[in-house]
């Protein structure tokens, strides 16, 4: 009696038109329409072919039962169901060796079975914080935010005091954003990607903050030359190399001492100090020509409370340039990546709070996340050349 099994080895994942089923051993990927996925499921090795036959038939056309044992002749052959388990000597992998696949797949742009590959991996070793970190990112990436959260928690419980999921969760659970990122959230985040940040941000994502908010910055800085810079959240000093030769003087302050390492082997700043950006401007007696950020401001919400202390510093005459993810909800708001999207508006009106001119606000790319293009604010804001 031919007792049908759906192979063991498989890994399958509900989707919106049937299951995905994706086999480790042979690299492939199997779509199951809803029919398919019904016998998929009845074939439990309980069901006789001619069992999981009458539950079907009622199913279908009349005459078409016979589109059952095709369904079930053609899943041997490719090894979606199976009669004599171990007959080809098939094994499961290991949660080790299911990680590695699905790293590599991810890599390869397979997110979906690099997906199906970590969360076997997860239920096969649950003690391991990494396992359920990689999942909750390849869910993410595929749009199942509930899934991706969910992941997160079970990480963060083997990983309490990981302040940059602490964060992400916040947007995760939709709890009321707090006013900006958490200083040890960022200095982990920095402090741990430094060594890969500008492989990955201009080689992976084609990050060019800097070179957009130079363009942008072109018709309001005409011809002047000699600026006395501060760069706040300097990072690894992109930003710096581009407006350097613009600078009688180039200052860099971040929050990230492994990022201010990278800026300072570019011998291109004055000086560097590792410090909270809003507590710099606050307490600082400094004044500059030209203030700029770019890809720090995300990590704030209210801009006033980068702006206002800024203007400060800014002499007569005096740009303050910066770049923004650009957000559809007036005033910002807290994305799920963990980073804040402001509205146009909410710059127009800071800049009015802080007696300061909007020379540019312009939409343009930003870089790339997860293969979609992000969009982002290039704001050029002046001070009044007769105002101290």
């Amino acid at each position: 009696m031919s007792l049908p099994t759906l192979n063991p080895g498989l890994l399958i994942s509900p989707v919106e038109n049937g299951y995905v089923a994706y086999d480790p051993n042979t690299d492939h990927l199997h779509e199951l329409n809803p029919l398919a996925a019904l016998i998929a499921e009845l074939c439990d090795g309980k069901r006789t072919i001619e069992q999981i036959r009458e539950i079907v038939s009622p199913l279908l056309p009349e005459g078409q039962d016979v589109e059952v044992d095709r369904w079930i002749e053609e899943a041997a052959k490719s090894r979606i169901v199976i009669f004599d388990q171990g007959s080809d000597g098939q094994r499961e992998l290991s949660a080790d060796e299911l990680a590695k696949l699905a790293f590599r797949l991810s890599e390869h742009g397979k997110v979906r079975t690099a997906f199906l590959c970590q969360k076997r991996a997860a239920e096969l070793a649950p003690d391991q914080p990494r396992n359920w970190y990689d999942l909750a990112e390849l869910a993410y990436q595929l749009g199942r935010r509930d899934e991706a959260r969910a992941d997160y928690e079970k990480y963060l419980e083997l990983k309490p005091d990981d302040a940059e999921i602490q964060h992400l969760l916040v947007a995760l659970r939709n709890e009321p954003p707090p006013p900006r990122v958490p200083n040890k959230a960022i200095q982990q985040m920095y402090d741990q990607f430094a060594a890969t940040f500008e492989a990955n941000l201009i080689g992976d994502l084609k990050y060019r903050g800097p070179e957009g908010l130079l363009q942008a910055m072109q018709g309001v800085i005409g011809e002047r030359r000699q600026f006395t810079v501060l760069d706040i959240g300097c990072g690894s000093g992109l930003a710096g190399v581009c407006f350097k030769p613009l600078a009688a003087g180039l200052v860099g302050i971040d929050l990230s001492s492994e990022m201010l390492a990278l800026a300072r082997a570019r011998g291109i700043y004055d000086r560097l100090e590792v410090s909270e950006i809003t507590e710099w401007l606050t307490r600082s007696t400094e004044t500059f020509d030209l203030i700029l950020s770019c890809d720090c401001l995300i990590y704030f919400g209210d801009l006033a409370q980068v702006i206002k202390p800024a203007a400060r510093l800014l002499r007569p005459g005096g740009i303050l340039g910066f770049t923004l993810e650009r957000g559809d909800r007036d005033p910002y708001h807290l994305t799920d990546s963990g980073r804040y999207a402001h509205h146009a508006g909410h710059v127009r009106e800071v800049a009015a709070e802080s007696k300061l001119n909007v020379a540019r606000l312009e939409e343009g790319f930003l870089r790339t996340e997860y293969g979609v293009d992000v969009m982002g604010l290039y704001a050029v804001l002046e001070k009044d050349a007769e105002k101290n």
